[in-house]
């Protein structure tokens, strides 16, 4: 009996702990109104770009909640994640799903106008 386990039986993927990206910082200074809209239009738009509805969906879910919140979503969607980060993930067909840093967390040089 050896130490490495790597099963690869249908459905059964190793599954990798994911972890919110690297501090990132955006073009320019932009407000949490503005990082909101940008989100949407991500959201709105990223379906029409292939891969399945209720992967985005469960996508966006895992995007805007806590880690281990995230981690279930994912794990319970199906979703193999390559990135750990959540940046490049796949469905269980093998279509790609890619996610710019900012739906996954706030930029350094968010202004925060609290």
């Amino acid at each position: 009996m050896g130490c490495t386990e790597s099963k690869q039986t249908s459905g059964d993927e190793i599954v990798k702990k994911i972890r919110k990206p690297k501090p990132w910082k955006h073009s320019e200074p932009i407000t949490r109104a503005q990082l909101a809209r940008i989100r949407d239009e991500f959201w709105d738009t990223a379906p029409h770009y292939g891969g399945r509805k209720e992967i985005w969906d469960a996508l966006r879910a895992a995007a805007e909640a806590e880690l281990i919140l995230a981690q279930t979503i994912i794990d319970t969607a199906g979703v193999i994640v390559q990135n750990d980060d959540l940046t490049i993930c796949y469905d269980e067909r093998g279509a790609k799903y890619e996610l710019p840093k900012y739906v996954l967390s706030e930029p350094i040089n968010l202004i925060r106008n609290d």
